[in-house]
């Protein structure tokens, strides 16, 4: 990833999973289609998306990507 494509990412790792979900609803989808559904899960609130990836095993530069794209629409 260059840093100009870093500096455009409307989703970044550090942010907490619940912050990604209210700003932007249309990322749902992308954490079922993963397997994290925990976006309605208490932990969602302090958990941030590196941190729910590796957790459940889920390649994080992947789900970033996705869910940039979706946040994009």
């Amino acid at each position: 990833m260059t840093t100009q494509e870093v500096l455009t990412l409307k989703v970044t790792k550090d942010m907490p999973i619940k912050e990604i979900v209210d700003k932007y609803p249309q990322t749902i989808q992308v954490f079922m289609m993963h397997g994290l559904g925990c976006v309605g899960c208490a932990i969602a609130n302090f958990e941030n998306l590196e941190q729910g990836a590796l957790a459940h095993g889920i390649d994080v530069d992947k789900i970033l990507a996705d869910l940039n794209k979706a946040a994009e629409s």
